[in-house]
């Protein structure tokens, strides 16, 4: 079973996002924020597949994202933002994949297939 880091400050993306995956067949984790998420990137099992939001409380997604390249995992990053405008950020070009959020999840999961499968 392919895991699924879900870096998400919204609890109700949380939850539909983790309901979505793990009724496509992958194990999710969730973490709040930045802080929350380099604290299971550093201490727990590496995800497959990194889904990460920009806009966040104590870590942002920006600076999330600076230190996962800096931790030099080989984890495939999804940014999932509202902000399309975000796009051409030097960071967010940096992830595998930038998906705009949409009540609509199937450009996300064809992303994670893309990256990682089923």
């Amino acid at each position: 079973m392919k895991h699924i880091l879900i870096i998400e400050d919204d609890k109700n993306i949380q939850e539909l996002l983790r309901q979505e995956l793990n009724d496509e067949g992958y194990s999710t984790l969730i973490a709040a924020n930045g802080k929350e998420a380099l604290f299971i990137l550093k201490n727990k099992e590496k995800p497959d597949l990194i889904i990460l939001d920009l806009r966040m409380p104590a870590m942002d997604g920006f600076e999330t994202m600076g230190h996962i390249l800096k931790l030099k995992q080989e984890t495939p990053v999804i940014i999932h933002t509202a902000y399309p405008s975000y796009k051409d950020d030097a960071l967010a070009m940096a992830a595998d994949a930038f998906v705009v959020k949409s009540h609509d999840l199937s450009a996300l999961k064809s992303a994670i297939f893309e990256l990682i499968g089923k």
